[in-house]
């Protein structure tokens, strides 16, 4: 069994905001392998599917991004998880470009507030994520500011773009090709 989990902050107001980049990933693993993440369990929003011949749960914790961990904690305890080979994390990342992807298998937070707190939580930073760009702030703008904004028109085209590469990315390491989604999306785009 999978948990796949994808990082955000509950309320309507963070909805297409850059910090819920991973809601909006598992939005559409849910629609395109028909789960519905609607139960309310472990301080999260989940739902039971199948992706590949693999039994999944999609989890969207409703902790608020700052305390991603204490929600997959708890999930990963109830399921009897092994977070080095069946939790995968989405989420948000500025120093990606918009729409590109990064996957590894294991890493420090790299100053991500709902990483951070996920390995406090876990005790480990050896588990696999899904790192979604949404570009860099601009220099005269607060950290906070940005990533709790919304993504200009041209941003949502390459949004969308990698939205649909990180279901794709799942699919492929659900299935147990994870060095397969690595070498596909793990690199830069070519300039168009």
């Amino acid at each position: 069994m999978f948990i796949i989990a994808g990082l955000g902050n509950p309320d309507r107001q963070y909805e297409g905001t850059r910090h819920n980049a991973g809601f909006d990933v598992i939005d559409r693993i849910a629609d395109k392998y028909n789960i519905a993440v609607d139960a309310r369990k472990h301080r999260a929003l989940i739902g039971k599917g199948i992706i590949e011949g693999q039994k999944v749960i999609l989890a969207k914790p409703q902790t608020y991004m700052n305390l991603s961990g204490e929600s997959i904690r708890s999930l990963t305890d109830y399921f009897k998880i092994d977070t080095e080979h069946e939790l995968l994390v989405i989420y948000d990342d500025i120093n990606l470009e918009p729409g590109q992807l990064r996957i590894r298998e294991k890493g420090s937070a790299g100053g991500h507030n709902g990483i951070k707190n996920i390995i406090a939580c876990l005790g480990t930073q050896i588990f696999p994520r899904i790192r979604v760009g949404v570009g860099a702030k601009p220099s005269k703008y607060d950290l906070a500011d940005y990533v709790l904004g919304h993504f200009s028109k041209a941003e949502k085209e390459l949004m969308d773009d990698g939205y649909d590469n990180a279901v794709d990315a799942v699919g492929l390491i659900v299935a147990g090709r994870t060095g397969d989604a690595m070498s596909m999306y793990n690199r830069k785009k070519k300039e168009e």
